[in-house]
């Protein structure tokens, strides 16, 4: 049997917690309106006729490079799925995305997390970006438009998914705000073997994506943070 040793251990455990806070995070930022307290940057600064000093407080837990996978999964909400219907859409993948019984599947294939004290001075004090490149989801409608949102990025300080839209081919915007995620509903952290996984966050369309949609398929039913489904990010921790 082979047992870590006790630095081993720390680091092992101090990036469980980091990958958590990767949703933590989100929830933080759901549950809340004080900004103070929570992963968003102050309202207003403490004292607006000072310049901020930079700050130097030392992170609790990194990790700097997600090279080690695994993927982000969300369960599409039934309401999302009859409102496609109505639209006359259908959904499917692109690249290395996966749909099986009613769950999208994106790989992770990158990215960074540091997160720091709640209850120090950092905000965001969770920083980082967890990327999806080379997967992404698509819409069909009856007449043959084609929308594809790819290469998502989950920037946990901001509670946001972006990623790159392409109609019919031609790519639209890049880095576009596509989706907001709300964590009122996560799930206690658990660990599988070494992965850290954190279900529950719920993913919405975000205001620019509903814009978006509705001016390509020309309508006005898709709401802005109309819910798609329930998110469960699986992060290998080493």
């Amino acid at each position: 049997m082979h047992l870590l040793d006790r630095s081993s251990l720390v680091r092992s455990t101090l990036a469980v917690v980091a990958a958590g806070t990767l949703v933590l995070g989100l929830a933080a930022c759901s549950s809340t309106s004080d900004s103070e307290s929570n992963n968003t940057a102050p309202t207003h600064p403490v004292n607006a006729t000072e310049p901020a000093e930079e700050s130097t407080e030392e992170p609790l837990a990194t990790i700097p490079a997600l090279t080690g996978g695994v993927d982000t999964q969300v369960a599409v909400d039934a309401s999302f799925v009859d409102a496609l219907g109505t639209l006359g859409l259908t959904p499917g993948v692109v690249g290395d995305a996966t749909f099986t019984d009613g769950t999208f599947s994106f790989p992770i294939t990158g990215g960074n997390v540091t997160y720091y004290d709640p209850e120090g001075d950092v905000r965001p004090y969770v920083q980082g970006n967890i990327d999806h490149d080379d997967s992404g989801l698509s819409l069909t409608a009856a007449d043959g438009t084609v929308v594809e949102l790819s290469d998502f990025r989950i920037d946990p300080g901001e509670s946001k998914l972006y990623g790159t839209v392409t109609a019919n081919g031609t790519i639209a915007a890049q880095d576009a705000y596509l989706f907001t995620l709300w964590g009122g509903t996560l799930e206690p952290l658990k660990t599988e073997g070494t992965n850290a996984v954190l279900e529950g966050t719920t993913v919405h369309v975000s205001p620019d994506a509903a814009a978006l949609l509705n001016t390509t398929f020309d309508t006005d039913a898709v709401q802005d943070q109309m819910l798609v489904g329930v998110a469960k990010i699986t992060v290998a921790t080493q």
